[in-house]
């Protein structure tokens, strides 16, 4: 496979933009060749072993690690606020980030004197109250080296966590974990390539401060004159020493951006998350192409669960009173932007678009943070933490939860087992396929021990046999919680198979709260009526039928009271298909046309069209469609009986 930006075998540059490119090249080039070509290699050890150079390179390195120290410690809390927090003036505050990098050094000497200096803003009450006078010490030439650096590690570290997708925390939250747990065993690690960078990068440019240094702190022997002040003393008295001292400081920059490999550019490379590369992992990766296994039957069962009902009151953009006993699973349905990830979002406590007035058993969790509320989320990949292996991903509610690490390891491991992922346990989520990463994601949420289970999609991104798979699994365990299970889902099979109660969503609203059952019998959207693979067409009731919305008539065997807004469900089975205008006893026949094939299992599916029916979806056997010579294009008449149509109030 061609790598990307690789350039096309037989592609020519144009001449307009190679030539002032390869000038740009030279003239960067040139300074760097001049100081090796003059440097006197023979001299370069007593250059670098001089006193006063030793003595300026101890001092830049200890002014340049407590900056790189400060820069740590005020700069990591900034980048956080700066990517993830919305406030007022943050277009301002990163302008303040950005300054010291555009503003020339001697200006930002002059400013930090203004500010620190004995008659500056702060530098009489620093002197007065705890007798520090920062110019022309070494606590200055930090502060000056601090000033010019932090932003580079503020910039880099920013953009790594804006490319942090906050569902890792999200997640980490609903584990359990406080906010600064989060913070340390979380995002850190996750931006930790943004973070070398960035410290790295501030590290090389406090290394070679000049100009704000000498401005506000002096060119003190042994107190402020660091490895750069020693150079443009040197150039003035000993112009080969000054050339030898300048390798050295350029040799460190090379090592520093050889080392970074362009990672404080954002170079563009595989920086998917590993649940993302799992789902196109190569064939043949074992991890891709093992089997799930199911459990040992050994195992032992869990013990009974703590039973946990659930009463909320929903308000904001999605509106909704949910009420449901311990053990019961809740499908949550509907077309997207119906408000069912806000729903679970707002359980979660993590939306300002919906408010969820919470009760679990006998606890109201309104009140409390997402850490707090024992509320476990499974996002629809997973979101595995990649820099922990499948155990530690498990183990990682039960951690935060205050268990001690061992017996925190041995319930993970439990848990992977029941869910047959118990060999995988030190698996990192890049090695483990989309049916693995799933059970783990589940073991990890059941582990957790929590009040209140919310998966979102858990198995869209799984194939068929897969799907079905980790359906089987999930179905065995739900029916041992304890507490109650919002599954989001686009799969009727999902819907039918592992929920208790179907709940469909249409603009925030509540359109159907009933079991699978009924809502199969009776969809009262249009939505979940398609998504069951039945024809779905609204209309106003009528003495024997319905008025379509869409234009014609359809005649029911059962009427609705006229008047009424109501919608007609038509199974595609239930409708015929001829090439000859039908006879008999058909009550609505249609003339149409042929415009789609498609294949569902072992019948086909033809979509037609009509000038006096609405859209029209037909079941019939390949070898039917053989005998009526069906293709694309073909015109054919549809007829329905009343007893095969029903009408469903709105």
């Amino acid at each position: 496979m061609r790598r990307p930006g690789r350039r096309t075998a037989g592609a020519r540059a144009p001449l307009l933009l190679t030539v002032p490119a390869l000038l740009a090249v030279a003239f960067l080039m040139l300074p760097l060749a001049g100081i090796l070509v003059r440097t006197s290699w023979g001299e370069l050890g007593a250059h670098l072993t001089a006193a006063a150079t030793t003595e300026a390179l101890r001092l830049s390195l200890l002014v340049s690690l407590w900056a790189l120290g400060l820069s740590l410690l005020l700069g990591v809390p900034l980048a956080w606020l700066l990517a993830r927090v919305p406030f007022r003036g943050k277009a301002f505050v990163r302008s303040l980030v950005l300054l010291p990098m555009v503003l020339p050094p001697t200006v930002g000497g002059v400013a930090l004197l203004l500010a620190f200096g004995r008659r500056g803003l702060l530098g009489p009450w620093l002197e007065d109250t705890f007798g520090v006078t920062l110019p022309f010490h070494t606590s200055g030439a930090v502060l000056a080296a601090t000033f010019v650096a932090m932003p580079f590690l503020v910039i880099s570290l920013e953009g790594a966590l804006g490319g942090l997708r906050p569902r890792y925390e999200e997640t980490a939250a609903s584990l359990g974990a406080s906010p600064v747990r989060v913070f340390l065993t979380v995002t850190l690690p996750m931006v930790a390539p943004g973070l070398i960078a960035g410290a790295a990068l501030t590290w090389a440019r406090a290394l070679g401060e000049f100009g704000a240094t000498i401005t506000f702190a002096g060119n003190l022997p042994g107190t402020t004159q660091t490895l750069p002040l020693q150079v443009y003393l040197l150039l003035q008295d000993s112009p080969e020493a000054a050339t030898s001292v300048s390798l050295l400081l350029l040799a460190i920059a090379m090592i520093v951006l050889i080392a970074l490999r362009g990672r404080w550019t954002g170079t563009p490379g595989d920086h998917r998350d590993p649940a993302s590369r799992a789902a196109d992992v190569r064939p043949e990766d074992p991890a891709a192409t093992a089997p799930l296994p199911e459990p040992a039957p050994g195992l032992p069962r869990a013990s009974a669960p703590e039973p946990w009902p659930l009463h909320a009151d929903v308000t904001g953009f999605t509106r909704l009173t949910l009420d449901a006993g311990p053990g019961t699973t809740i499908a949550v349905v509907g077309p997207n932007g119906a408000g069912k990830t806000t729903l679970l979002r707002a359980l979660l406590g993590l939306t300002p678009r919906a408010h969820a007035a919470l009760r679990l058993g006998d606890d109201d969790v309104t009140a409390l943070p997402p850490h707090r509320r024992g509320v476990a989320w499974v996002p629809q990949d997973g979101a595995l933490f990649p820099h922990l292996s499948a155990l530690a991903n498990t183990a990682y509610g039960l951690r935060a939860h205050g268990e001690p690490r061992a017996a925190a390891r041995r319930a993970a491991q439990d848990w992977l087992d029941r869910l047959g992922v118990g060999h995988l346990a030190h698996r990192r989520p890049a090695q483990l396929s989309g049916g693995q990463a799933q059970r783990v994601a589940l073991a990890r949420a059941l582990a957790a021990r929590p009040r209140l289970l919310l998966l979102d999609e858990p198995l869209a991104a799984l194939d068929q046999t897969t799907r079905a798979r980790v359906r089987h699994t999930l179905r065995r365990h739900l029916a041992e919680f304890g507490g109650v299970c919002l599954i989001v889902t686009h799969d009727p099979v999902e819907a039918v198979s592992l929920a208790d109660r179907v709940l469909v969503l249409e603009d925030g609203r509540v359109l159907q709260d009933e079991p699978p059952a009924e809502v199969t019998r009776h969809p009262r959207s249009p939505w979940v009526a398609r998504m069951l693979g039945r024809n779905a067409w609204p209309g106003t009731a009528t003495a024997d039928g319905l008025a379509l919305a869409g234009g014609g008539h359809l005649v029911v065997a059962e009427p609705l009271p006229a008047g009424t807004d109501a919608l007609a469900v038509i199974a595609p089975e239930a409708v015929s298909v001829h090439r000859e205008r039908p006879t008999g006893s058909p009550r609505n026949v249609w003339p149409g046309t042929v415009r789609e094939i498609t294949s569902a299992g072992s019948r086909l599916r033809l979509l037609i069209t009509s000038a006096e029916a609405p859209d029209l979806v037909a079941e019939i056997t390949p070898g039917a469609a053989a005998d009526l010579g069906i293709a694309d294009g073909s015109t054919v008449w549809t007829s329905v009986k009343a007893t095969e149509a029903t009408a469903v109030p709105l």
